[in-house]
């Protein structure tokens, strides 16, 4: 059974930092671009980053740039999303997916595969 799991969320204070891991079974990673995705409350899911299947290249939401890393590690059969300077505003409940193609061309309009998210709330 293919499956992605989330794990990683968790209660964090503005300014603070954590990884999301995105760990796959009952199929290979490597072949696959994988986005983060979130949802906040009353708000539509958007996409938050994406990665090709090899690593090479990946891209990354304006509202995120420049404070969220995403990386994989093909050997784990796992993908990350590191978070810093997180704000209030990235409280959301955060989904990975994997696509069956190896590029995140268009990563938004449609994945294959999702996981059941974790909650990640900033607050003081």
């Amino acid at each position: 059974q293919l499956q992605l799991v989330e794990s990683g969320g968790g209660l964090v204070q503005p300014g603070g930092s954590l990884r999301l891991s995105c760990a796959a079974s009952g199929f290979t990673l490597e072949y696959y671009a994988i986005g983060w995705f979130r949802q906040a409350p009353g708000k539509e899911r958007e996409g938050v980053s994406c990665i090709s299947s090899s690593g090479g290249s990946a891209n990354y939401a304006d509202s995120v740039k420049g404070r969220f890393t995403i990386s994989r590690d093909n050997t784990k059969n796992t993908v990350y999303l590191q978070m810093n300077s997180l704000k209030p505003e990235d409280t959301a409940v955060y989904y990975c997916a994997a696509r069956v193609l190896p590029h995140c061309s268009g990563y938004v309009y449609g994945m294959d595969y999702w996981g059941k998210g974790t909650l990640v709330t900033v607050s003081s």
